[in-house]
């Protein structure tokens, strides 16, 4: 099938890692800002909704990392032997808010690892469970599934999928080079797709540098929530094709009986990201 020994990297699941941060007002500034979202930050505020991704990243040291930025395999996470790392998706279930000032752990579970011959080739899937608590309450549960993945058939191969209707509430994005680095910055994401053009392109072959998905997970969480007037109390949502700097995309909206369907493209483009927002 793939050549991956399964049953080694399975040994991973259940394992367990616990990581915290006070989430102070110069954190929620630089959220805010890079997403120009106004207003004055004070202890005690609820901070905004998405903050907890920005929270206790990894921090691998820098001779750690591997050629593309990201640390080296191994460790809580399993060691896929394959090239690509991506967030596949999942899903969130707000309890209650993280305020500013307060600190936050959150408890990464590894839930289960799976391979699956997909259209391009071997993927592996690992989803892992997340437990997020605020000054000792339950903020949030969430679920992350992130796949591994080989290099893909070249760009422009294969039948293209179809353009993405316009939601009744739309959104314009410019994902400027500038943003995509802040997004990294504030997650201490080291990868290079995001922030290296020309690794981009000459080492990854892609035709811009991408857009996070868990940055476009914000996104439409934040634009339901401005939307409702409410953070909605569940979240799904799931990366379908990638965006790239080379053009703006939109945030897109319906509603959906009690909920929202919201999804992000580019114009023309397919769906890059689909969600469910409820309350």
């Amino acid at each position: 099938m793939s050549g991956l020994d399964l049953a080694h990297l399975r040994q991973w699941i259940g394992r367990s890692e616990t990581r915290s941060e006070q989430v102070t007002d110069a954190m929620v500034d630089r959220f805010k800002a890079t997403f120009d979202e106004p207003g004055e930050t004070r202890d005690g505020d609820p901070a905004p909704a998405m903050i907890h991704l920005c929270v206790a990243p990894p921090a691998a040291p820098t001779s750690g990392l591997g050629g593309d930025g990201h640390p080296a395999r191994g460790g809580f996470l399993p060691p896929v032997p394959l090239p690509r790392r991506m967030w596949a998706g999942g899903a969130l279930t707000f309890h209650d808010d993280i305020r500013v000032g307060e600190r936050v752990t959150r408890v990464s579970t590894i839930r289960d690892v799976t391979v699956k011959e997909g259209r391009t080739g071997t993927l592996c899937f690992v989803t892992v469970d997340h437990r997020i608590d605020s000054a000792g309450r339950l903020a949030a549960e969430e679920r992350q599934d992130i796949v591994y993945r080989g290099i893909e058939a070249p760009a422009g191969s294969g039948k293209a999928p179809p353009a993405a209707a316009r939601g009744a509430q739309q959104m314009t994005v410019r994902p400027s080079a500038v943003l995509l680095f802040r997004y990294s910055a504030l997650t201490f994401n080291g990868h290079r797709i995001h922030y290296d053009a020309p690794y981009a392109a000459s080492v990854e072959g892609y035709p811009g540098l991408i857009v996070h998905g868990p940055m476009q997970a914000t996104m439409l969480l934040r634009f339901a929530e401005r939307l409702r007037g409410a953070r909605p109390v569940r979240f799904d949502f799931r990366s379908l094709s990638p965006l790239f700097d080379t053009a703006d995309f939109t945030l897109n909206a319906e509603n959906d009986g009690e909920g929202l369907r919201l999804w992000t493209c580019r114009a023309d483009g397919p769906v890059a990201m689909e969600a469910f927002a409820s309350w």
